[in-house]
């Protein structure tokens, strides 16, 4: 320890009390940044996981060519006038028919982690007098499970039971509920095509997603076909995972020619999950940095405080020799102190608090407690932006302390 040092070390034990609200200051400032960042981020991937269960991150089916053929072509006489009556342009998706062959061409892609067929339909689901629409998801059971873990939203009832019964069906708790059914209770289940079947209920599932629980039903995707006379390749979608979603784009245009199909990433019809993300994300940085902010603003108070007061032992230090670079030595030496010990502090305060907010009770869906994320970066963060605000407060009074004249100081 330097001589410069050891005189910063007096000038901090000398006042305890401004050090402690110095270093409370910065504490409460990175345990608010670390509390923040965690729990936004938790709220922002347990979003994108409640999301992610029932859709995929690529889309795969028939989309309906924007292209429209004229009903005759236009006459190539100028004396000639063509005219069509109630012109009509009836367009019809066949849904994809041949979903074994696409799918051996995604095996061979390395990013590719599942992929999952999908017989959807809008149907009505019946209970005696009790009716109500729901989408019909033909699923095949291990896939689906793989891609979605299916089976930890389910309440009752398990994903192979679809596979042993071919009347079997899992409804959303909240239609369920709509409907006054519950597992072994039959329904009825008719088609817009008129076809009707009934079903017994052997499970109800819940996501979390009120909108989906309230009008999902899901059978296996045998039964499916068998209920809408389908091929045993038939299905109106793929739905595939990759390791990373938010590769999700990039990985649509490298399989989009493998396949006639239109690929679609989730980005494209969830715009507003992956805003609503980034968002949230900006908001929690603005909140936590205004608050380190305003602890610098704190520190740059003491800091100048204590310039103020220690004015006199300035005057002599420079009088006996000390320069400018060893006074801005001196009191930026003690802002750093003040951010090293509040930073340390800091990041225990905020690991504890967000320790105390992952025990909150907090029952929605597959949620149980509040969520929260242990990212690294965000400690890591938290530390440098104190380290440098407190720098920054620091170094600015201590190069006005720098620039003073010991002689006008000691005439008064």
């Amino acid at each position: 320890m330097n001589l410069n040092q050891r005189i910063a070390k007096i000038f901090l034990t000398s006042k305890f009390r401004q050090l402690l609200v110095a270093v409370l200051s910065v504490t409460f400032g990175i345990s608010m940044y670390v509390f923040m960042n965690s729990f936004m981020h938790g709220v922002n991937q347990e979003q994108t996981e409640i999301t992610f269960t029932a859709m995929s991150h690529l889309k795969i089916y028939n989309e309906l060519s924007n292209e429209v053929r004229p009903i005759k072509p236009p006459p190539t006489d100028s004396n000639t006038v063509l005219m069509v009556s109630n012109n009509r342009n009836i367009r019809y998706t066949k849904g994809i028919q041949n979903v074994d062959a696409i799918r051996q061409e995604l095996s061979q892609v390395p990013s590719i982690t599942g992929v999952a067929a999908q017989l959807n339909q809008n149907i009505f689901v019946r209970n005696g007098v009790s009716q109500a629409s729901a989408s019909l998801s033909g699923i095949e059971t291990a896939q689906e499970d793989q891609l979605f873990n299916t089976s930890d939203f389910l309440v009752a009832g398990t994903l192979d039971d679809l596979d042993k019964q071919s009347n079997a069906i899992i409804l959303g708790t909240g239609l369920a509920q709509k409907i006054g059914v519950r597992t072994g209770n039959n329904v009825t289940v008719s088609t817009s095509e008129g076809l009707t079947k009934s079903f017994k209920v052997v499970g109800l599932i819940e996501t979390g997603a009120n909108l989906a629980d309230r009008s999902r039903a899901i059978v296996s995707i045998q039964t499916a076909r068998q209920l809408l006379s389908k091929n045993r390749s038939y299905a109106t979608e793929l739905l595939v995972n990759i390791t990373d979603y938010n590769d999700a784009r990039s990985v649509a245009t490298l399989i989009q020619p493998l396949t006639d199909y239109k690929v679609e990433a989730w980005q494209e019809g969830n715009s507003q999950l992956d805003s609503s993300n980034v968002l949230r994300d900006i908001i929690a940085i603005a909140v936590s940095l205004t608050i380190l902010i305003v602890a610098g603003f704190g520190i740059y108070n003491i800091m100048n405080m204590t310039v103020n007061e220690k004015i006199k032992e300035i005057a002599i230090l420079k009088a006996m020799g000390f320069n400018g670079k060893d006074v801005v030595e001196i009191f930026l030496t003690q802002s750093v102190i003040i951010g090293l010990m509040g930073g340390l502090t800091g990041l225990m305060l905020g690991a504890a608090i967000v320790k105390v907010i992952d025990n909150v009770p907090f029952n929605m869906g597959p949620m149980t407690t509040l969520p929260v994320t242990y990212d690294s970066s965000d400690y890591l963060m938290a530390f440098a932006f104190g380290i440098l605000i407190t720098f920054i407060a620091g170094y600015l009074p201590a190069r006005k302390a720098s620039k003073l004249d010991p002689v006008d100081i000691l005439r008064g």
